[in-house]
């Protein structure tokens, strides 16, 4: 039997769903981009071909700038997929520090912890 799927950002999720059109819900749904980017990181770099994760992160890229967030917001996204790219869990764990320091003012408590969650689990590899 295979081992149940573990989804470790249901309340940015739920966030994104409640909130209405337009800056908390893309932020909400950015942040959840970002912290799903950074944790597959880790896979990039041991499991995922690197064509694949480069395709990724080209998609991600595009979809970040199509969205309407804050600048800042923005930019650390964008470093964010820069810092995936080169797979160090440490430089990923900073750059998703980065976004949630950008997102903060914008994020419930309960999507604040769950960023926190996996910048410590990257900060620990």
């Amino acid at each position: 039997m295979p081992a149940p799927i573990h989804f470790p950002f249901p309340a940015l999720a739920a966030q994104a769903g409640r909130a209405p059109l337009g800056g908390t819900r893309e932020v909400a749904l950015a942040c959840l981009m970002a912290a799903r980017l950074a944790l597959s990181a880790r896979c990039a770099a041991a499991e995922l071909n690197k064509r694949a994760h480069t395709d990724r992160t080209h998609s991600a890229r595009s979809w970040f700038a199509s969205l309407a967030i804050p600048p800042a917001v923005r930019t650390a996204c964008m470093r964010l997929i820069d810092a995936t790219v080169a797979a160090e869990t440490l430089e990923v764990g900073a750059a998703l520090a980065a976004v949630l320091s950008a997102a903060r003012r914008h994020l419930d408590s309960a999507g604040v912890e769950e960023l926190d969650r996996a910048i410590a689990s990257l900060r620990a590899e």
